[in-house]
């Protein structure tokens, strides 16, 4: 029952597989207003301001989709949504099942009692107010035309549609937790009923566990980590068993044996220290905006970094399609997990956020390329409040993703006013001559005159923490229309420009890694090292010793 055809085929979760899916992107009925007309089509799971989705417009702030289906043989059906953005409701032959807030973040929803077994009727109605700045908007402009460093908004289905047959007994959940010093693997197996665990390295089983549903230690013959330079995975697979030792459930997953730590003022991976070298990724694509086109766009967008030289990306406003993650865990690319922000503070826009949050940190919290959670950035939609109450927010954020991962840093608010922080960053588009200059001391990176924006918040300071400058560059050729923060005037001076900042960081001074804006041009942004079409501006073979740059001890 392995789904295939039609847009973006490829198995949407591939942190917990199971064989036997139904994919249901494709052209659905779709309408716009307050009550449903479904006078038009689209094709999911591209938004309706896309161009892929064949209507290429912002079509108001509620929209309704609908598309009928017949019910596979299963014991219980499950509807999987990837991302609708904002508000989304759902029914299934008349009945409302589902209600969700949080358009970045999964959601599920067993539909077998409203289920008939042909010509079932899904309808999904998705809310998101264009002019409402405190849901978290991330880079999606409040406006009808993008401008600045805002860009094409999104409304509606923008991840895969599919659905799941399922035993009555089945697995719910599995977590894992690799302990990489111990040579092992701990997990949590949310299912009722007895178990088998087996994982693999290149084939061949190395670590078994037979037990109770719940949590467990898998030891492992071979210990081999996890690194860029060496992205080594394990395939781990668990089976649900009945009285009789039958299997009547099985998922699988994968794992990487991985360290992330700050100490000693740097960043530690697998117990080295470890230069981060990334580039600013906002996940924007031609035709299909926050939606890729296909899985290889997603997987290509990682190779053309790496080949630029960058080890990883900060995922910038955006929570990535899992595929994504998943490429960044196969080819050995670092990830700084971002939460998209809102614009306009108020108590529920803080309730909201916190709440996605979390989300996206359970989500995305067994994907070894994951190295850093960034619930905030700049302070976006928190400028024109009292630093205190702004301070209580961030630490709220930072407490609460450490509450749920103890395991990587936290930056409380990527780029200046951080409070509690793992990581001391810093954004800086000054020339490369005053980047040399500042950085050559702890005092000039912290003087608080870069950005008009101290480092810290009041009654907060700097406590060794590893210091990265995680924007700087944003330099765009000149008469290639669109904006940059920094004008070249061609391929050579971009060089020099990009050699001048990289190496100014990188000389004898207090940080410890970067992260270049950007990866790509999006929209009328024109800043990236790459066209919006993925064209290199300059010979990637030429960049790449430039941001591989030794750092000075």
């Amino acid at each position: 029952m392995l789904s295939g055809g039609g847009p973006r085929p490829e198995y949407p979760r591939p942190r917990l597989r199971r064989p036997d899916w139904i994919n249901l992107n494709g052209e659905w009925e779709f309408g716009a207003g307050s009550r449903p007309a479904f006078d038009r089509h689209i094709v999911v799971p591209f938004c309706a301001e896309s161009q892929l989705s064949g209507i290429g417009e912002i079509p108001g702030d509620v929209v309704w989709y609908r598309r009928r289906f017949d019910a596979p043989k299963a014991e219980r059906l499950a509807l999987h949504f990837g991302a609708v953005d904002y508000r989304a409701t759902v029914w299934v032959n008349d009945r409302e099942l589902a209600r969700h807030e949080g358009g970045h973040t999964p959601f599920s929803v067993d539909v077998t009692e409203a289920l008939r077994a042909r010509d079932n009727v899904l309808v999904v109605r998705a809310e998101d107010t264009l002019e409402d700045k405190t849901v978290p908007r991330g880079k999606q402009f409040w406006g009808r035309r993008p401008e600045g460093i805002f860009y094409t908004p999104t409304t509606g289905i923008w991840q895969t549609v599919w659905l799941e047959p399922l035993p009555a007994r089945h697995i719910r959940a599995l977590r894992i937790n690799p302990d990489l010093a111990a040579g092992a693997v701990d997990f949590e197996l949310d299912a009722d009923g007895r178990a088998e665990l087996d994982a693999s390295l290149d084939g061949e089983v190395v670590g078994r566990w037979s037990g109770v549903s719940g949590r467990g230690r898998i030891g492992l013959e071979r210990v081999v980590p996890w690194h860029p330079g060496s992205p080594r995975l394990y395939e781990l697979e668990a089976r649900l068993l009945d009285p009789e030792g039958k299997t009547v459930d099985r998922v699988q997953t994968y794992l990487g044996l991985r360290t992330v730590e700050t100490r000693d003022g740097r960043f530690w991976l697998n117990g080295e220290p470890f230069v981060q070298r990334l580039v600013l990724d906002q996940g924007y694509f031609p035709g299909g905006l926050l939606t890729a086109p296909d899985d290889d766009s997603l997987r290509r967008d990682i190779e053309l970094a790496k080949s630029l030289g960058f080890n990883g990306a900060r995922k910038h406003q955006k929570v990535e399609d899992p595929r994504w993650l998943y490429w960044a865990d196969r080819l050995g690319f670092l990830v700084w997990d971002e939460m998209p922000s809102f614009q306009a503070y108020s108590p529920r826009a803080e309730e909201r956020l916190a709440a996605e949050w979390a989300d996206v940190v359970r989500r995305d919290r067994d994907h070894p390329s994951v190295v850093a959670w960034v619930p905030a950035n700049e302070s976006f939609g928190l400028q024109e409040i009292e630093a205190s109450v702004r301070s209580r927010f961030l630490v709220r954020l930072y407490q609460l993703t450490r509450e749920l991962d103890v395991t990587r840093p936290v930056v409380s608010n990527d780029g200046w006013e951080h409070s509690l922080t793992d990581l001391c960053t810093l954004h800086d588009y000054s020339r490369p001559a005053e980047v040399a200059r500042r950085y050559r001391s702890l005092e000039g990176a912290l003087d608080g005159t870069v950005s008009g924006h101290a480092p810290y918040n009041p009654g907060f300071e700097f406590r060794g923490e590893p210091l990265l400058v995680t924007e700087f560059g944003g330099l765009q050729l000149a008469g290639s229309g669109g904006w940059g923060y920094g004008q070249v005037a061609g391929g050579g001076q971009l060089l020099r420009a990009y050699r001048g900042l990289v190496e100014g960081l990188m000389a004898r001074g207090p940080v410890e890694g970067f992260c270049y804006t950007q990866l790509t041009d999006v929209e009328q942004e024109r800043n990236g090292l790459l066209t919006f079409g993925r064209v290199p501006k300059v010979d990637p073979e030429l960049v790449r010793p430039i941001t591989e740059t030794p750092k000075e001890r």
